[in-house]
């Protein structure tokens, strides 16, 4: 593909991410575009050729240090992390990856999880510990009513295989959506609804002003009680203390989180040591850098060309 006339040959690609992932990504890109710089942060030999950024939590006030960037690509589905701590120019353009594998990833995770929950398994785990051996009463899928907050493309996802398993399944969005199998819910009377009636609650929302906070008293005490909390959104969804207060209350069996305020997770935090919350460090999708990297090299060309990309995230609604 040719570069358009107007555009200047010799602007960059920069990449800001952790080492090894930088290098790995540097490495497939060179692969596609032999012929285009791409430096890795903070190694830019000029940040005035810099025209896009391939990036995940880059450091507060970076962006604006490129005078011509016109594109900012995340590494994941997320792009909380692209408006944390940066001014960006209404004109620059935003993208994210959207990669069947992470919908993939996503539903086996929140599957591990809920299985987990309906098994006992932490509980037994514990035990082990203690040497006792202890029968458990356990829970049955058919029997389960498993709540998905965020019907996008991942929730979706997630929502259709949990009901070809057998699971009760319904959601809730912003809209209406007409999934087979799933149930739908929308708006304040429609959250209310299908928190009635949930055994297994899932966050798969963006975080955006009006969800920061959603997982608040509130909100889960209209939850059946004994429900169970898995968090694979963002942090900010959950007001921690309200979720403890709930946990040991005996109002919720208990919760699992892959995200949290701050990451990672502090050492003082009594999530980690709860007997009823398991804590995993983020790793409920990853980026598959070779099933994901044509994403990233279309948005290049396209940019290049002046024409429409892939996967772009509105500034103004921040998903």
């Amino acid at each position: 593909m040719q570069i358009a006339s107007n555009q200047r040959p010799n602007m960059s690609i920069v990449i800001i991410c952790n080492e090894p992932y930088a290098t790995n990504w540097s490495k497939a890109l060179k692969e596609h575009l032999p012929s285009v710089k791409i430096d890795i942060y903070p190694h830019v030999s000029d940040y005035n050729e810099v025209e896009m950024t391939i990036s995940w939590k880059a450091p507060a006030g970076l962006f604006s240090a490129f005078p011509n960037l016109k594109l900012v690509q995340s590494l994941g589905a997320g792009v909380k992390h692209v408006f944390d701590g940066q001014q960006l120019d209404e004109k620059i353009k935003i993208a994210r990856i959207i990669d069947p594998q992470l919908s993939e990833d996503m539903w086996e995770y929140v599957l591990m999880l809920s299985l987990n929950h309906l098994r006992n398994t932490r509980i037994y785990f514990q035990k082990q510990l203690k040497k006792e051996w202890q029968e458990l009463r356990y829970k049955n899928i058919k029997d389960t009513t498993v709540s998905i907050l965020g019907l996008g493309k991942i929730g979706s996802h997630v929502a259709v295989k949990m009901a070809d398993i057998g699971f009760k399944v319904q959601g809730w969005s912003g809209s209406e959506k007409k999934i087979p199998g799933v149930r739908s819910f929308f708006g304040k009377n429609g959250l209310e609804e299908l928190l009635n009636t949930t055994d297994i609650l899932v966050n798969i929302l963006p975080l955006t002003a009006e969800t920061t906070g959603l997982l608040n008293k509130a909100n889960l005490l209209k939850l059946k009680k004994g429900a169970y909390l898995i968090n694979v959104g963002r942090g900010p969804h959950v007001v921690d203390d309200d979720l403890i207060e709930l946990i040991e209350d005996g109002f919720l069996s208990g919760a699992a989180l892959d995200v949290f305020h701050e990451e990672p997770l502090p050492a003082k935090h009594p999530f980690w040591e709860h007997p009823k919350i398991t804590v995993m460090p983020h790793v409920a999708s990853m980026t598959n850098i070779r099933t994901a990297v044509s994403q990233v090299v279309e948005n290049y060309k396209r940019m290049k060309n002046g024409k429409q990309l892939i996967n772009i995230v509105s500034q103004e609604r921040k998903y």
